[in-house]
C-alpha cells in the first residue's frame, strides 16, 4: 500500500473488534488495557528532574530530545505554549540528571512554531550533524535548523521547501544502509473542503544527510479518521519498518510495516489497548525488549490522558499482543496535555522519559520533566 485511501468504515471494523465494542474477529485481540500489570511511578519523586519549571505564567511545552554517541550529552527543545514559539533549548553533560540555562540559538527560531523536534542525522559519507525541525515558519511551511558542532553553534531557522505540515518530522530513520533518511509526519489532506481538521500521513526522503528532502508522498489516508504523529521501530533483524500511528477520532492508534524501506507498507492494523496513545516514542532495551513512551488515550484505561510507558517486544505488536507491562510514568493534573516525549536510552541501562506535562496540582503552568527508571528495576515491581 502506497497513498491508497482506506474508507473509515472498513478499518473501524477492526478497531471495533480490537475494543471489543463488536464481535470479536480472529486477527484482532479482545484483551482489555486493566488486564495488563502496571507500575506506578508518578509519586516516586526521586526519579523525576524538572527540566523547565512552568509558572503562572509561562507554559513550556512539546519537548523532544537526542543523546550523543558519549552517552553523556544529551539535549532538549521545546516551545513555549501549546504548539508556540520555538527557541528554549537546554544540554546535559550527565545523562540528564542536570541541565544547564537556556542555551543561545539564532533569533529567528523565535519566528518558527509547533512541537520542534531533534535528531543527529548520518549523512552518506558517515558524517554526522544535529537537526532541530519546527513544524511551521513565517511562510506556513516546516523549517530547520543544523548544528555542525555537535549543537554548540546553530544555524538559523530555514525553510526545507516541503510547504504546510501540521508537525515537523515526528519520525526519521536511516534506510538503505544508511545512504538515505526515511522521514513521516502528518498534513491535511491536500484541497479538502468537507472534513475539518483533516490528517493524512506523509513520508519524505533525504539524500544528503537531511539537508534536502523530497516531495511530499502519501502513505496513509482514511477519510473519516486522523491519523497522524507516526514514529519508526526498525525490527530487531534489521528487515522490517513497523510504524505505530496516533489516530484523532476513535483515539485508538494504528501500526503499518514495510518490508521494502519504506518502498510500500501493508494496510494499516489497530495497535494492542495497552498501546492506545498519541506520539509514541521507541527505544530497544539492552536486552531485546520494546520500550514504548506515550499519552495514553484508552478509553477505560486507569492511566488515561496521562504519561505512560509499555514493555514487550516487537512481534508482540505484530500479533496485537498485550505485552508484558506498562508503567505510569506521570499524573497529569491538566488531562490530556501531556506527551510528546523524549525517550533516551544509557550505557548503564537506565531509560530518561521526557515529557511536558501540569507537574502539580496549583497555578503554575505545564513544566518539561523527564522520568528515571530500569527495566531490572521494573521487573521486580511488577
Amino acid at each position: 500500500m502506497k497513498g491508497t485511501i482506506i474508507p473509515a468504515a472498513i478499518l473501524l471494523m477492526g478497531i471495533s473488534a480490537c475494543t471489543g465494542t463488536a464481535e470479536k474477529k480472529e486477527t484482532t485481540s479482545s484483551f482489555t488495557v486493566d488486564s495488563i500489570p502496571l507500575i506506578d511511578l508518578s509519586e516516586d519523586t526521586a526519579r523525576h528532574v524538572i527540566i523547565a519549571r512552568g509558572t503562572e505564567d509561562v507554559y513550556q511545552g512539546h519537548p523532544t530530545t537526542e543523546l550523543l554517541p558519549d552517552g553523556k550529552t544529551m539535549y532538549c527543545v521545546w516551545s513555549y505554549n501549546h504548539g508556540g514559539p520555538l527557541g528554549p533549548m537546554k544540554r546535559s553533560s550527565d545523562g540528564g540528571l542536570t541541565w544547564s540555562p537556556l542555551l543561545e540559538v539564532p533569533e529567528n527560531w523565535a519566528s518558527t512554531r509547533n512541537c520542534p523536534t531533534i535528531y543527529r542525522l548520518p549523512d552518506p559519507e558517515g558524517n554526522h550533524r544535529l537537526f532541530v525541525f519546527a513544524g511551521e515558519g513565517p511562510d506556513g511551511g516546516m523549517y530547520q535548523a543544523f548544528s555542525e558542532d555537535e549543537g554548540a553553534t546553530w544555524s538559523p531557522m530555514v525553510s526545507n521547501g516541503l510547504g504546510p505540515s501540521v508537525m515537523p518530522f515526528c519520525t526519521i530513520e536511516p534506510i538503505n544502509g544508511g545512504k538515505q533518511l526515511l522521514a513521516m509526519t502528518n498534513i491535511r489532506r491536500p484541497g479538502e473542503t468537507e472534513e475539518k481538521r483533516s490528517n493524512i500521513v506523509v513520508q519524505s526522503i533525504s539524500s544528503d544527510g537531511g539537508f534536502n528532502w523530497t516531495p511530499f508522498e502519501t502513505i496513509l489516508d482514511l477519510p473519516g479518521l486522523k491519523p497522524c504523529e507516526p514514529e519508526i521501530v526498525r525490527s530487531p533483524d534489521g528487515k522490517q519498518l513497523l510504524a505505530l500511528i496516533r489516530e484523532n477520532v476513535e483515539r485508538v492508534a494504528l501500526f503499518i510495516t514495510s518490508d521494502d524501506e519504506g518502498k510500500t507498507w501493508s494496510e494499516p492494523k489497530p495497535l494492542p489497548a495497552g498501546l492506545h496513545g498519541d506520539r509514541h516514542k521507541v527505544q530497544y532495551a539492552h536486552d531485546g525488549r520494546l520500550i514504548i513512551a506515550f499519552r495514553d488515550t484508552e478509553k477505560g484505561s486507569p492511566t488515561r490522558n496521562h504519561f505512560v510507558a509499555w514493555v514487550g517486544d516487537y512481534e508482540t505488536i505484530l500479533n496485537q499482543g498485550k505485552g508484558q507491562y506498562r508503567i505510569k510514568l506521570l499524573h497529569s493534573y491538566k488531562g490530556a496535555d501531556c506527551g510528546y516525549p523524549g525517550l533516551e536510552l544509557l550505557p548503564d541501562s537506565t531509560f530518561v522519559a521526557t515529557t511536558y506535562i501540569k507537574y502539580r496540582p496549583g497555578p503554575e503552568k505545564n513544566s518539561v520533566v523527564s522520568v528515571r527508571f530500569k527495566l531490572t528495576e521494573m521487573d521486580k515491581l511488577k
